[in-house]
């Protein structure tokens, strides 16, 4: 399997994700809520420092749950911070999943 380069608006949405874990984690250890959500420790460090910029979608949820946020306000937050930091227009046209 081939794995396409990401698009700008997904590299932003994946650094935007990360603070906001990490903002959620607050004083607790990346240990902690790693393991509270059933993902390693290292997993949780890659996507809170950006370098796993399209996390899964069952990996984001168990985040979530955990650091108790709700899904909808993280795609509302991720999203409205994507769309101010990539102008409309530069972005990839989206790709369909197959």
């Amino acid at each position: 399997m081939v794995r396409l380069p990401l698009t700008p608006a997904e590299v932003e949405r994946g650094r935007c994700l990360g603070a906001l874990l990490r903002r959620a984690r607050g004083e607790r250890t990346i240990l902690d809520v790693a393991l509270d959500a059933g993902v390693s420790p290292e997993t949780l460090r890659k996507i809170e420092s950006g370098r796993v910029a399209t996390p899964a979608f069952p990996t984001i949820a168990a985040l979530a749950d955990v650091l108790d946020l709700s899904l909808d306000a993280i795609w509302a937050e991720v999203g409205r911070s994507a769309r101010r930091a990539v102008p409309r227009g530069r972005d990839a046209p989206e790709r369909s999943a197959s």
